[in-house]
């Protein structure tokens, strides 16, 4: 990702944030939780603009870890489309949809949150995917497409226990061995078909963001080959 796009990308959270914090979190207003949400969303994100694959050993796997134990964050701002719920959005008699602006500027901070977090996530995810893999010199597009699968399992326990343990990273500081208990009595059948659950969805996010830029680079290699006069694209790894 070029430094114009990630300056995009900061501003547009920084922006955002701000707007939440203003105009909901000011007001004490139901959706509140978007502002700390959004952040820690936000958190690896960022994380992700500083891990480069030439960096020495400590420091990537450094920020590698960290990244990891944030990144659920992400996809987790999906959960939060549950408190839809909460907008009451029809008509008791007639049980039809209302057409009241605010409930819809509530849909609207709702939805830009979570669907930013997550696909802004997902593009850090196979970045730094490919990063690891650059380290490792162990880059093909099928190590690629394993290691992004392991990490979006990881990922979708990390939202299990975000959104049923209700824990956060820095209680790995606080109270670790409470953690580990916790992490250990965690596991059953019905944790895992919701890991599944997850895990499933945001597979689906990546798989089309993936057709998505192969479709594209697949029509601009076509483009090129009908102008054999510019030069070839390289496939050194990305910045």
């Amino acid at each position: 990702m070029t430094k114009r796009n990630r300056w995009l990308l900061r501003i547009f959270f920084w922006s955002y944030m701000l707007y939440i914090y203003l105009t909901v979190y000011l007001k004490g207003e139901i959706y509140s939780f978007l502002l700390l949400n959004t952040f820690l969303a936000y958190i690896p994100i960022e994380i992700s603009f500083h891990i480069d694959y030439r960096q020495n050993n400590f420091w990537f796997f450094l920020l590698f870890i960290i990244w990891l134990l944030f990144f659920p964050n992400a996809p987790y701002e999906l959960t939060d489309l549950f408190h839809l719920a909460m907008l009451d959005p029809y008509n008791s008699l007639n049980k039809l949809m209302v057409f009241n602006l605010h409930l819809w500027l509530k849909f609207t901070n709702l939805l830009i949150g979570a669907l930013a977090c997550t696909l802004v996530g997902t593009i850090s995810l196979e970045y730094v995917a490919d990063q690891v893999l650059w380290h490792l010199k162990r880059w093909s597009r099928l190590n690629q497409v394993i290691l992004i699968n392991i990490l979006l399992v990881l990922s979708a326990i990390g939202i299990y226990i975000g959104r049923f343990l209700r824990l956060h990273t820095v209680y790995l500081i606080l109270d670790p061995q409470w953690v580990i208990q916790q992490l250990i009595s965690m596991w059953s059948w019905r944790m895992l078909v919701f890991v599944t659950f997850m895990y499933a969805l945001q597979l689906l996010i990546w798989g089309c963001m993936f057709i998505n830029r192969f479709e594209f680079q697949r029509l601009e290699s076509q483009h090129s080959t009908a102008k054999p006069d510019q030069p070839a694209a390289t496939n050194s790894p990305r910045d």
